[in-house]
């Protein structure tokens, strides 16, 4: 019986081609946008999460600040200073730490024979790297041994590399940071950077202990660390350690200023989330209209062929048999439209490639532009609005053919 109600919708959608292919076309289209809107907002989640990567994710800095609540008998307003003590503390009470390291920051000047600058020089723990991937081009960066024998050696960012030594070698050259000289290293992998404003490929490292021949380190400039483990638990005993210790409110958020990369990163996600689902939203309602489309098309083939259902009735047809060959017509059209709108889905993707976003504002950033990345989910739910459009496109004529009375049917004209 199966194979005799495929035959009948296979020689109505033959018998009326053109009419068939203009649906199919508007199914097919309809589908494809639905995949593409969704392959969109996945690329665009994805080149969040890479603009947050470039830096490490499960990654916290926090700075020192002023407080702004009184606690106990301390008044607001009190400066918080922070030692190496603190990075002991910190290391020690905070669940998950796998890597910890102070920082000292200085404008220096940056020197070689042929040019000078004013940068920005961090001191900072050889862990540093891995804390921020600090990938290296060329060299290497600085190892404890050098930290320790406080060893007049620096990394130096790309952007610095190309200034002090127009794109040539640089790892064994030399440059002066304030009139001390230090000896090159490593250089630095280029990071996504914001204009000409951003020094993040301007940046020099040297060891923190090495950092104390050019400023005072005894009060640091702020701490970062890699954690594992749930980040808004690493916060809040991040917090209540240094309270603890300064003497104010775990709830101050002046006094301490932390930069938990994993919460911006969930709050845009939560954003990308939004996104998919209005895109999701705007494919179903694009595929809606050519599901109308369906519905009219099936509604004026019932037309077409009442005094045909008639005698089908005439002959014994039940009222279940006219509605799965009218039903089983409109499923015919849908899957078919559907098989060639994901395809083409496909084709506009690989077509496509990728879209500027992020690297239409940054330098480096071709890692967070959007491409279209159709997943095997977005397929599955894309299909699913399909089958639902075409059943209740197809569920209404066939209905209407199933509903008809013989007699009416018959003498129908």
């Amino acid at each position: 019986m199966l194979k005799d109600i495929l035959g009948q919708a296979w020689e109505a959608m033959v018998y009326n081609r053109r009419r068939t292919a203009i649906t199919m076309i508007g199914m097919a289209w309809g589908i494809a946008t639905v995949v593409l809107l969704l392959a969109y907002g996945a690329g665009f989640g994805r080149a969040v999460e890479a603009i947050f990567a470039e830096w490490g994710t499960s990654t916290i800095g926090f700075f020192p600040g002023r407080t702004s609540e009184q606690a106990g008998g301390d008044k607001a307003g009190a400066t918080v200073r922070f030692t190496l003590d603190d990075v002991d503390r910190v290391e020690n009470s905070v669940p998950g730490i796998t890597h910890i390291s102070p920082v000292v920051w200085k404008d220096a000047t940056v020197q070689n024979d042929l040019h000078t600058y004013t940068w920005t020089v961090n001191g900072v723990r050889p862990v540093y790297q891995d804390i921020l991937k600090l990938d290296t081009d060329q060299g290497r960066f600085f190892n404890g041994a050098e930290d320790q024998q406080r060893a007049h050696v620096c990394v130096i960012g790309s952007e610095s590399k190309s200034k002090l030594f127009s794109g040539g070698w640089a790892v064994g050259e030399t440059v002066r940071l304030d009139g001390v000289i230090f000896t090159i290293i490593g250089v630095i992998h280029p990071k996504m950077q914001e204009g000409d404003d951003n020094d993040n490929n301007r940046q020099i490292y040297v060891p923190f202990n090495t950092m104390s021949d050019l400023k005072d380190t005894k009060y640091l400039g702020g701490v970062w660390f890699s954690y594992r483990g749930d980040n808004e638990l690493v916060e809040k005993k991040l917090r209540e350690t240094m309270g603890a210790a300064h003497h104010f409110r775990p709830t101050d958020k002046r006094a301490i200023f932390v930069a938990n990369l994993m919460t911006q990163l969930r709050q845009f996600k939560i954003l990308s989330i939004a996104l998919q689902v209005l895109l999701s939203l705007v494919g179903a309602l694009t595929l809606g209209i050519a599901g109308i489309g369906l519905m009219n098309i099936m509604l004026v083939a019932v037309q077409q062929r009442t005094r045909e259902i008639g005698i089908e009735k005439a002959l014994g047809a039940q009222r279940r048999h006219i509605l799965i060959q009218f039903l089983a017509e409109a499923m015919a059209i849908t899957s078919v439209g559907g098989v060639a709108g994901i395809s083409l889905a496909y084709l506009v993707s690989v077509m496509v490639g990728r879209i500027p976003f992020y690297s239409a504002l940054a330098k480096n950033a071709e890692a967070a532009d959007i491409q279209l990345l159709i997943s095997p989910a977005s397929v599955i739910v894309a299909t699913v609005i399909l089958m639902i459009t075409g059943l209740v496109s197809g569920m209404i004529p066939a209905i209407r053919a199933a509903n008809l009375d013989p007699i009416e049917a018959l003498r129908y004209e």
